[in-house]
C-alpha cells in the first residue's frame, strides 16, 4: 500500500485483451523526488524503460511527465535542448527519442503515467498534441497532482477494473492538460488578450451583428492579423464564432414562446426567416420550428 509519507513510487501494470478493447490502457504510473546534487533517476526501471540521462531513450508508449517542483532540461528528436520549469507537462511520444533531467542545483519532483491505445492515437491524428509541442505549460496545479495520486492509489490496490478507471483518468488528464495549456498561453500573451476582448465584444453585441472587419477596427488591429490570430487561438474563424453565438441565442429564444420564429430571425440580424432556417438547420440538423416542437414534447 502507498503510505502518505512516501515520496518515491513506481508501478508497472499488467495489460489484458479487455484493457486494450477499452481503447486506452495504462502501462506505468509513479512519482519521484530528486534532491539537488543526487543521482537521476532515483528509481530503478525495467530494461525496456531504462533511462540514462547521458544517452536518452525511446519508448513504445505515451507518457505524461509532470514537473511539480524544481527545474531541469528537456530535448527530443523534434525539440532542441530547452529548460523546463515547475508547472510543465512533458508529453513523450512512442518512437520519439527524448532526454530530460533535473537541474543538479535544484532537483525536481516529477509525476508520470504511461499509456497507449486507439483513443490516444485518434487525438494525435487530429493534432490535439504534437511531438513538436511536447512541453506543455499548465502552471503548478494541485488538482493535476491529485489525479496522479489517485492513479497511483488505484494501481497499488489492483482491484478488478482498475485499468479502466485509471485509463479514464488519463483521458481526463489529457483534456485538462490541453485546456490548461491553451488558456495558460492565452493568459500569458499580450497579443492573444485581443482575442478575449474580441469574444467579449461579440457576446455583448450579438444583436448588432458587427462584421469581423468592424471588430478588428474597433480593437485597432488589421483584419488579416485578427482573423489569423483568432483562428489560431480558438480553432475557428471570427465569423464561425459569431454564428455559434447566434445559434446559441436562437435556441434560448426558441425555448420560450414569447417570440415568433420570424421575430427571432430579425432580432438576431438575419435578412429573413429563410436565411435563419438554413443556417440553423446546417448547424443543428433541424429547422427552428422542429427544434421548438421537440422542446415542447420533452
Amino acid at each position: 500500500m502507498i503510505k502518505s509519507e512516501e515520496i518515491n513510487f513506481l508501478k508497472y501494470l499488467t495489460i489484458g485483451p479487455l484493457d486494450e478493447h477499452w481503447g486506452i490502457f495504462t502501462t506505468t504510473v509513479g512519482q519521484q523526488h530528486v534532491k539537488p546534487q543526487s543521482n537521476y533517476p532515483a528509481l530503478k526501471h525495467p530494461d525496456t524503460y531504462c533511462f540514462k540521462p547521458q544517452l536518452g531513450r525511446t519508448l513504445n508508449e505515451y507518457q505524461l511527465v509532470y514537473i511539480h517542483e524544481g527545474k531541469g532540461y528537456f530535448e527530443s528528436a523534434s525539440i532542441k535542448r530547452r529548460e523546463v520549469k515547475a508547472g510543465t507537462i512533458i508529453l513523450l511520444f512512442p518512437g520519439e527519442w527524448h532526454n530530460y533531467r533535473p537541474n543538479p542545483k535544484t532537483g525536481w519532483d516529477e509525476y508520470w503515467i504511461g499509456f497507449n491505445g486507439r483513443n490516444i492515437e485518434d487525438k494525435i491524428k487530429h493534432l490535439f498534441f504534437s511531438p513538436k509541442e511536447a512541453l506543455l505549460e499548465i502552471g503548478v496545479s494541485e488538482s493535476v497532482v491529485a489525479l496522479y495520486k489517485e492513479c497511483m492509489k488505484l494501481a497499488d490496490l489492483e482491484q478488478i477494473g482498475y485499468q479502466q478507471v485509471i485509463s479514464s483518468i488519463v483521458l481526463h488528464l489529457m483534456g485538462l492538460v490541453y485546456y490548461k495549456n491553451k488558456n495558460y498561453r492565452i493568459q500569458s500573451s499580450k497579443t492573444d488578450s485581443f482575442i478575449n476582448d474580441a469574444r467579449t465584444l461579440m457576446k455583448e453585441n450579438i444583436h448588432h451583428s458587427f462584421t469581423p472587419e468592424e471588430i478588428a477596427h474597433r480593437l485597432g488591429v488589421s483584419y488579416s492579423w485578427f482573423r489569423q490570430t483568432f483562428k489560431r487561438v480558438t480553432g475557428i474563424s471570427p465569423a464561425q464564432y459569431q454564428t455559434q453565438l447566434l445559434i446559441r441565442k436562437a435556441k434560448e429564444m426558441l425555448a420560450g414562446q414569447e417570440s415568433s420564429i420570424s421575430d427571432i430571425a430579425l432580432s438576431l440580424g438575419f435578412d429573413d426567416v429563410g436565411q435563419f432556417s438554413t443556417i440553423f438547420h446546417k448547424k443543428e440538423g433541424m429547422t427552428p420550428s422542429t427544434f421548438r416542437k421537440r422542446l415542447q414534447y420533452k
